[in-house]
């Protein structure tokens, strides 16, 4: 894709959009990079899957930082989640690439609706049998989990 002005223009607006959303909410790369690159730029899903990775380390990194100075990271948590996290993105690549490019961005959408419907959708109440007292864990998209000290 030849880099014409307003090509240009594009790419840093919806870099400048996702990291003010990475920054505000946390989020970005997946909820607003990849479909802007595939509905905008005429990106192949796979492509832009690709560039977004590639663009969360930075926008994550301070993201991260400044979040980290103002004490609203667990920092425990955050390593092993980033554990997880490496080795899923490394499973889910390879399976991405496996994937036919039409069938991939389907399956991102529909991801995409899940969680934004789960989101929408009241919190759901802890039974009085668990060890999850009433108010405490946090909301995942599947139920609640307990919080760690």
């Amino acid at each position: 894709m030849p880099f014409d002005p307003s090509t240009l223009l594009i790419l840093l607006l919806v870099g400048v959009a996702a990291g003010f959303l990475a920054g505000l909410l946390g989020v970005g790369g997946g909820i607003l990079l990849v479909p802007a690159m595939v509905l905008l730029l005429e990106f192949d899903q796979h492509v832009a899957q690709g560039t977004s990775l590639a663009v969360i380390v930075p926008a994550a990194l301070i993201g991260s930082w400044t979040h980290y100075r103002r004490g609203t990271i667990r920092p425990r948590d955050a390593v092993l989640v980033a554990v997880g996290g490496v080795i899923g993105a490394a499973i889910g690549s390879l399976s991405a690439l496996s994937l036919d490019d039409e069938l991939l961005q389907r399956l991102f959408a529909l991801v995409l609706l899940a969680v934004a419907i789960r989101m929408l959708l009241p919190k759901r109440s802890v039974p009085p049998d668990s060890d999850v007292a009433e108010g405490e864990g946090e909301g995942t998209l599947f139920g609640r989990v307990p919080e760690q000290d």
